[in-house]
């Protein structure tokens, strides 16, 4: 058999060279299959099993060489070969780079990536405060407004009160709700809460103090600060005519402070001041919910307007006095510190009249039911601000 190579000789013989072409050119083709199997499996993985994309080449018909651009004329088989590669090797890297970037969309040859949704918006709680203005007998209308608002599941969260208010906050930061101070009223006798004092001898007609011993007993003698709600009740100094607010000591001495109408009740003294009556400084005490940290302020004003008030009898004429002194006070301080003021129609009750409490009541419920829509849709903003 002849040898491929001549025996001393350094170039290959004919027939071996022409092996080698033919070698070569199958290797280049399956170089090129090669790529090309790749490509595929490249588009493969990278896309969806939803999405086929078809990858068999669609090859426009080859030009006649008269029709063929001028660039492409002169080109040589090897050019043409060689432009091939390239072009499988551009197609591979780029399916390379589709897949390292498979969990990113672009848009406008723009990465962007899907932003995580706004947080949503909670509702931070808010205290509420229950301010109660004075009116003497007309202070049975507040039982009906708690009873209202607690029907209708508005937490009260702090109380303050002057005069009348000032002895239904008391009771109502105990911790009695609205059906049992409805009860308490119902059944107490005024000649339990009435001392006459001395005439001549003393500054007021009552002296106070019954009103103060029934409400130590009935709260079990507890200190305001020692209350199920804070508790603010408002009086008068007498000497600088400041308005001061308990929220520490003897709930009963307290109360009697704030109730203690001159030249009706006796200025009660505590630590070396006298105070009266706090209605002559604050009728409504919606500034001082505000102070005692309120965020929301239910005012409850249960006095007249003066063209609609009866004077019926001497009380009544002092007590129309007290209202025509302070209802430029009171529109302020409601005006400026109150989120609702309710109004219990009160017009046909004097302010004396103890045997209409249970109309009183009624009023108030009456009352708190028809604002509730106007207190739902506040307190909804008020939370929707704060949060």
């Amino acid at each position: 058999m002849a040898l491929p190579y001549h025996v001393g000789a350094l170039a290959p013989s004919p027939a071996w060279s022409r092996l080698a072409t033919i070698a070569g050119r199958k290797n280049r083709r399956g170089a090129h299959r090669t790529r090309i199997a790749f490509a595929r499996a490249a588009w493969r993985i990278c896309l969806k099993p939803s999405s086929k994309p078809d990858l068999k080449p669609r090859l426009n018909p080859d030009p006649r060489p008269d029709q063929r651009p001028d660039h492409q004329q002169d080109r040589n088989p090897a050019q043409l070969s060689l432009s091939r590669r390239h072009f499988s090797l551009a197609a591979a890297s780029t399916v390379l780079a589709a897949c390292t970037t498979a969990g990113t969309q672009t848009t406008d040859n723009k990465s962007v990536t899907a932003a995580p949704p706004p947080p949503a918006k909670t509702q931070r709680p808010i205290r509420v405060g229950l301010a109660l203005g004075g009116g003497a007998a007309r202070g049975f209308a507040h039982i009906g407004v708690i009873k209202g608002l607690e029907a209708r599941n508005i937490q009260v969260d702090l109380i303050t009160g002057t005069s009348a208010g000032s002895v239904v906050a008391a009771l109502y930061a105990s911790g009695m709700n609205g059906f049992a101070l409805n009860k308490l009223a119902l059944t107490m006798d005024e000649a339990s809460i009435s001392d006459w004092a001395m005439p001549f001898r003393n500054r007021g007609i009552l002296q106070g103090v019954a009103l103060q011993n029934f409400l130590n007993t009935t709260l079990h003698d507890r200190p305001i600060e020692k209350m199920a709600k804070p508790l603010g009740v408002v009086s008068t100094d007498l000497r600088t005519g400041q308005a001061i607010l308990f929220q520490r000591g003897n709930t009963g001495i307290a109360v009697r402070a704030s109730c203690s109408i001159p030249s009706i009740f006796e200025p009660v003294r505590i630590a070396g001041h006298e105070y009266v009556d706090g209605g002559l400084v604050s009728p409504v005490p919606a500034s001082f919910a505000r102070k005692m940290g309120a965020d929301f302020v239910i005012a409850v004003d249960i006095s007249s307007r003066p063209e609609t008030a009866p004077t019926q009898s001497q009380f009544d004429v002092l007590m129309q006095t007290f209202t025509i002194m302070g209802q430029s006070i009171k529109n302020y301080e409601l005006e400026k510190y109150a989120d609702i003021v309710i109004r219990p129609n009160l017009n046909a009750m004097a302010s004396s009249d103890f045997t209409q409490r249970n109309a009183a009541i009624l009023a108030g419920e009456e009352a708190a039911a028809k604002i509730f829509p106007e207190i739902e849709r506040k307190l909804a903003a008020a939370r929707t601000a704060t949060a």
